[in-house]
C-alpha cells in the first residue's frame, strides 16, 4: 500500500515535496489558530454567543475579500502572495502572544485577531490554490492531489489536537507562541524549496477587476460538476458541522475539559488519517461522483449520532467515522477543482470555493453558535444532520452530471463558460 504513497515519479518533483511539506505545516498551524481562538473565546466567559460572534469575526474578511484575493492571485506571482501572507499570519500571532500575557480586553482583542488572519487567508489561499497547480503537472494530478488533499486534511484536524495539550500544559501565550514559530517555518519551506512561478498568461489581458471578478464566479455557476460539489460542501458544513461545538460538548455535556476536547479533535485527525491511507490507494475515480454524495450522507448520519450520544467514547467513535467522510470528501472535491480550472482562472475558481468553504465553516460557526443558544446544542446537532441529508437529495436530483462523474475521463474545460 505504501508504494503508492512514495511514488517515485511523484516525489522526485522536489517542488513538490516541498510544497506538500510547506503547505502542510501551514495548514496545521492555521487550523490550530482557528480552533483555539474559539476554545479561548468561549473559556474567558462560557458563552455560546461570543461563539456567534467568533464565527462573524471570520466570516466577514472571507466573504468580503476572498474575490478581490482570487483576482489578484491571477495576475501576480503567486508564491509571492504566498510569502507576504504566511509573513503576516506570522504577526498576528506575536500580537496574541502578547494579548494572552496582557489578559486585558481579552474578548474583543481576541475576535479582532480572528478578523485579521480571516482576512490574511482570504488572498492566501486562492494564492496557494494557483501555486500547487504551477508545481504538480497534469499528468500526476490523480496521484498528486490525493497526496495534498489529504494531507493538507490531516494537518487541519491534527494541528488543534496537538495545541490542544500545549494548551493544557503551557496555557495560551505558548500555544500562539509555538504556532508564530510554525507559520515561520512554513514560510522557510515555500521560500527555500519553490522557485519563482510566472504569472498566469492572460493576467495582463482582458477587462477590469469587478468583471475579472464576474468572469470567473460566472464560469463556477455555469458548471454543474463545480457549484454542485461546493453546494455539497457548503450546505453539508453549514448544517451538519458539529466541530463549533466541540468547546461545548467537550465541556458541558461530557465533561472531559481541554484534554477530553483534544481527544475529540484526535478521533477526527484519525478519521481524516485513515482517509489519507484508504484515498492514495483506493481514491473513487469512476464513481466519484455518486461516491461523494454518499459519503456526504454518511457525515450527516454520523452527526445526528453524535449529537445523541452522552458517552465521551461512543463520541470519538462518531467522530471518527464524520472524520473518514470528511476526508474523502475533501479529496474528491480537491481533484474536481483542479480538473475543472483553466490555469488563467486557477485564482478565481479557488476564490469562489473559499467563498463557499467560509460561508459553510464560519456561517456554519454562526449557526450553530446560535443554534446552540436557543434549542441547545444537542438539538441543534441532530437537525444539522437531518438537514445535511436533505442537501444530499437535493444535490443529486439537481446536478445529474456531478453524480455521474467519472475522474479518469474527466479533463480541464475550456475557457468559456460551458453551457449546462
Amino acid at each position: 500500500m505504501m508504494h503508492r504513497f512514495v511514488d517515485r515519479e511523484l516525489w522526485s518533483n522536489r517542488e513538490f515535496a516541498a510544497f506538500v511539506l510547506a503547505n502542510s505545516v501551514e495548514r496545521f498551524a492555521a487550523s490550530a489558530l482557528t480552533i483555539m481562538l474559539a476554545f479561548h473565546v468561549y473559556d474567558a466567559r462560557k458563552s455560546a454567543f461570543d461563539i456567534a460572534l467568533l464565527g462573524f469575526a471570520q466570516v466577514i474578511p472571507a466573504l468580503a475579500f476572498a474575490l478581490h484575493g482570487g483576482e489578484i492571485a491571477d495576475r501576480v506571482s503567486r508564491r509571492r502572495m504566498v510569502l507576504m501572507t504566511i509573513s503576516l499570519l506570522v504577526a498576528v500571532c506575536a500580537g496574541l502572544v502578547m494579548v494572552s500575557v496582557v489578559d486585558a480586553w481579552l474578548v474583543p482583542s481576541l475576535l479582532m485577531a480572528a478578523f485579521l488572519s480571516a482576512s490574511v487567508r482570504a488572498y492566501q489561499t486562492p494564492a496557494a490554490v494557483g501555486l500547487e497547480a504551477q508545481v504538480l503537472p497534469l499528468r500526476l494530478v490523480l496521484k498528486g492531489v490525493p497526496v495534498i488533499a489529504t494531507s493538507a486534511r490531516i494537518a487541519d484536524m491534527v494541528g488543534p489536537v496537538v495545541m490542544g495539550f500545549v494548551w493544557a500544559a503551557w496555557g495560551p501565550a505558548a500555544t500562539y507562541g509555538v504556532l508564530g514559530l510554525l507559520f515561520a517555518l512554513s514560510h522557510l519551506g515555500f521560500a527555500r524549496g519553490i522557485g519563482e512561478k510566472p504569472v498566469p498568461a492572460h493576467a495582463a489581458d482582458g477587462p477590469g477587476p469587478i468583471a475579472r471578478i464576474s468572469e470567473g464566479v460566472r464560469y463556477v455557476i455555469g458548471n454543474q460538476v463545480l457549484i454542485g460539489s461546493m453546494a455539497l460542501d457548503l450546505f453539508a458544513v453549514f448544517f451538519g458541522g458539529a466541530a463549533a461545538l466541540l468547546p461545548i460538548f467537550a465541556t458541558d455535556i461530557l465533561d472531559v475539559g481541554p484534554s477530553g476536547f483534544g481527544l475529540l479533535r484526535m478521533a477526527i485527525a484519525a478519521g481524516a488519517l485513515t482517509a489519507a491511507i484508504f484515498s492514495i490507494r483506493f481514491m473513487p475515480r469512476a464513481n466519484a461522483g455518486l461516491a461523494l454524495h454518499m459519503i456526504i450522507a454518511g457525515f450527516g448520519l454520523s452527526m445526528i449520532a453524535f449529537g445523541l450520544s452522552t458517552s465521551f467514547f461512543l463520541s470519538m467513535a462518531l467522530l471518527f467515522v464524520a472524520g473518514i467522510c470528511d476526508g474523502l470528501s475533501m479529496v474528491i472535491r480537491h481533484a474536481i477543482l483542479r480538473l475543472a480550472s483553466p490555469e488563467e482562472m486557477r485564482g478565481r475558481i479557488a476564490a469562489v470555493r473559499m467563498v463557499f468553504v467560509s460561508s459553510s465553516n464560519e456561517l456554519g460557526a454562526v449557526q450553530m453558535g446560535l443554534s446552540a443558544s436557543l434549542i441547545g446544542p444537542t438539538r441543534a446537532v441532530v437537525l444539522g444532520g437531518i438537514l445535511t441529508l436533505g442537501v444530499v437529495a437535493v444535490v443529486a436530483a439537481s446536478a445529474p452530471k456531478l453524480r455521474r462523474l467519472d475522474l479518469a475521463t474527466y479533463g480541464v474545460a475550456p475557457r468559456a463558460v460551458p453551457a449546462e
